[in-house]
């Protein structure tokens, strides 16, 4: 049973605004006493019907309750509401009312009209906040149910995005793996052995919607390994990731793709190959900026697209759509001493 005390503050001074406003009428019946006496009589009762609604919905048992936007119980469903708002104006009228007739000094003026007046003036006053309440709480619940959806909804569509992805990168490896069994049978069963090893760590890390950045660069790097036995000296990287990024949570398999375009269309293309760098930094507003740079055969964005030639970039660009809207960027620029850089910025989120 948790109290969410910023709620229940805010709650508090609504029901103080709302005593204020019953004491103006309050004390345009009883013109007798002053507003601030008819405003302590007011607070009495309708602190004590406040206390009892908004802390014995807490004994109702969540199940009964509408979601609360801060996570926990909300206004009570059905019944459970109405008996609730009762016995709350009851207890305010019952306890509060001469309480605060005792704490005002007013109790020797009350006749009994004055009385009906009173309990009537409660059950009102009592009744229309309860009930301003408990629009707040169905509204707040709508909210959290909407908010939810939305959340499953984008995280499916990540889910799907990514399925799609994991064959693209299977396939990928696969023809070069059948590329190298006609020339080089030993190394291709090499590459088959490091191929198993690099597809189990991918696959099963790939399930969760984040994971840290250091588990990514160890994806990188026996994908890279992979790809050294087929082409040999051909093939230089470096990973650069500092120390405090390590356990920044970024989506599986983010960087995958671009390190594959890099192997693939940039240095496969040239005879004596290349080098790939990939980098991650904060940048001084607190984003991340990741970079895969290689020294290939460089980007032209005037070229006409190859077959294979832009699924991976499409679903890095959707899948940061997808999860950070218009936060996060993913650039693509030929690079002056050769070669092709895409870099990726996007915040930095909560382990």
């Amino acid at each position: 049973m948790r109290i969410h005390w910023l709620g229940t503050a805010r709650h508090f001074l609504q029901v103080v605004a709302f005593c204020c406003v019953v004491a103006v009428l309050t004390t345009s019946i009883w013109p007798r006493h002053s507003y601030w006496t008819q405003l302590g009589h007011a607070l009495a009762i309708g602190l004590i019907i406040w206390s009892v609604i908004e802390f014995g919905r807490l004994l109702v048992p969540a199940r009964y309750c509408h979601p609360s936007s801060a996570g926990g119980h909300g206004w009570p469903k059905g019944w459970r509401g109405i008996v609730l708002t009762l016995v709350g104006i009851g207890t305010g009228f019952l306890v509060g009312d001469p309480l605060g007739a005792w704490l005002m000094g007013t109790g020797g003026y009350r006749s009994a009209r004055d009385d009906q007046i009173g309990l009537v003036i409660t059950i009102v006053a009592g009744s229309v906040a309860s009930f301003y309440f408990h629009m707040r709480g169905r509204a707040a619940a709508l909210e959290a149910s909407r908010a939810a959806a939305q959340r499953d909804t984008t995280e499916a569509r990540l889910m799907l995005l990514q399925s799609q992805l994991e064959p693209h990168m299977l396939f990928n490896t696969l023809a070069t793996l059948r590329a190298l069994i006609a020339v080089d049978p030993p190394r291709a069963e090499a590459m088959l052995d490091r191929m198993v090893d690099f597809l189990r760590a991918t696959l099963s890390a790939s399930r969760a919607p984040l994971h840290p950045l250091s588990a990514e660069f160890d994806r990188l790097r026996d994908y890279l390994e992979l790809m050294s036995v087929r082409m040999g000296p051909r093939l230089a990287y470096a990973l650069h990731l500092p120390p405090d990024l390590a356990d920044a949570p970024i989506p599986p398999l983010l960087l995958q793709p671009l390190v594959e375009n890099a192997v693939h269309h940039g240095l496969e293309p040239h005879v004596t190959g290349g080098r790939i760098d990939v980098r991650a930094r904060r940048l001084p507003d607190g984003r991340i900026q990741l970079e895969v740079a290689d020294t290939g055969a460089g980007h032209d964005p005037g070229a006409p697209a190859r077959a294979g030639h832009g699924f991976g970039l499409a679903q890095v660009r959707e899948r940061l759509a997808t999860r950070y809207g218009g936060a996060a960027t993913l650039e693509l620029r030929a690079m002056d001493q050769g070669g092709t850089s895409a870099t990726i910025e996007l915040p930095l989120e909560s382990p």
